[in-house]
Order: C-alpha cells, then sequence, then structure tokens
C-alpha cells in the first residue's frame, strides 16, 4: 500500500477491531508510515500502467445525507487517462439521468475506487478528491478524456486527484474474460474447427461421387 493509505482507511475504531482479532501491530507500521503527511501519494508506474488498460472500474461516493453510493464506470479499455502521476481523469456522457455521483461531489469531494483485471486477478483500491468539470468549459479537455471512435455526448469530465492507493488480495476474484480477451485464446480452436469443417465437406462430396459413379 502506498504510504498515505493506512492512516486514511485505518481509523481509530478500524484500529479497534484490528487489534481485537489480532491485525492491528502489524498495520500499526503502515499508519505510521502516513502519519503527518499533507500531499497525496503519487501513483507508481505499475498502478499507471493498469488503470490506463482498465474498461471499468467502481466508484464509491457519499451524500450530504451520509449513505454511500457505488456507481459502475465502464467504457473502452483506456478510457481512464492518467493525467500525471497525481491525477487520473474520465468523460462523462449522458445517461439514465439521475446524477447522484454528480450531485454527492457538490457536497464532499472523497471517492474511492475499485479497479479490478479479472484475467489475472489483480485489485488496486485508490483514495482520492473528484473534481467536475462541464464540457463546454473545458473543450480541450473533454478531447482529451474521450476515447477516439465514441459516438457518446461528452457531459462533463471527472477528474480525481489520487490520495492514496493499495493492491488489494486476488484471493476471491473471480477470473472473467471480455469477448477481446477470449479472442486470441479460442482463436486457434476456431481455425482448428474451420479446417476439420472443410475437411468434412471435402469427404462428403468425395462419398457423394463414389456413390453415384457405383450407381451409375
Amino acid at each position: 500500500m502506498s504510504k498515505r493509505y493506512a492512516s486514511i482507511a485505518f481509523t481509530d475504531h478500524v484500529r479497534e477491531v484490528q487489534d481485537t482479532y489480532g491485525s492491528g501491530s502489524f498495520y500499526a507500521k503502515h499508519v505510521a508510515r502516513g502519519a503527518g503527511l499533507d500531499s497525496g501519494d503519487a501513483l507508481s508506474d505499475d498502478a499507471q500502467e493498469f488503470l490506463a488498460a482498465r474498461d471499468s472500474f467502481y466508484l464509491a461516493t457519499v451524500s450530504e445525507t451520509g449513505w454511500p453510493y457505488v456507481q459502475h464506470r465502464g467504457g473502452a479499455p483506456g478510457f481512464v487517462r492518467v493525467i500525471d502521476e497525481h491525477t487520473i481523469g474520465w468523460a462523462d456522457f449522458a445517461g439514465n439521468l439521475q446524477y447522484v455521483t454528480t450531485g454527492n461531489l457538490a457536497t464532499d469531494t472523497r471517492v474511492a475506487l475499485i479497479a479490478i483485471d479479472y484475467p489475472h486477478r489483480s485489485r488496486l483500491k485508490i483514495f482520492g478528491r473528484a473534481s467536475v468539470v462541464r464540457a463546454e468549459d473545458d473543450p480541450a479537455l473533454a478531447q482529451r478524456l474521450t476515447v477516439p471512435g465514441h459516438d457518446g455526448t461528452v457531459e462533463r469530465m471527472v477528474l480525481v486527484t489520487i490520495e492514496a492507493f493499495d493492491w488489494n488480495c486476488p484471493q476471491h476474484i473471480t477470473p472473467r474474460y471480455t469477448l477481446d480477451e477470449l479472442g486470441p485464446r479460442i482463436a486457434p480452436m476456431q481455425e482448428r474447427l474451420r479446417l476439420l469443417e472443410t475437411d468434412n465437406d471435402r469427404l462428403r462430396r468425395e462419398l457423394e461421387s463414389l456413390k453415384a459413379a457405383s450407381n451409375s
């Protein structure tokens, strides 16, 4: 985990529970690493590469009434753009017109993200602070964050300043594959099937020719 992650995630009550279950002393050193740090942690190179390759993630915000809200965000691989080592962003398109996440960010900019690579069973958790920029206020940023070929209308952009991050245990991540990820894996089988079907058609024609010759 990055330096500030434990100091954000492990509140006093969390640490009391950790002590109860015997992990308090282990995590105390991580809390100490982030003590007194005011600036957010910089994304490591592997975290940047991981995020830039994702086609989805889960985003959590909190309303002014204290209720958490988790939203799935998806797009073409690379729709999450790494602006720099402290900032990521993505284009936000017109959806179901509920605007819960956008509204929540008006009163509390704190967010949590979970991004998962299902085939490789990798998971990255992020704490950050998000800001919303309307597309008409920064057309250049909208163009930068829009994946080429996307035909949707960008309404706004979301920028997240990274506070801390942690790689999570892969133990309970069930491997899943997109069609694009499955393609190279099943291509040899598909080619083998094509060849077998071709051979089968040839043999059928030869058999029909032999039958016709024997009946003439």
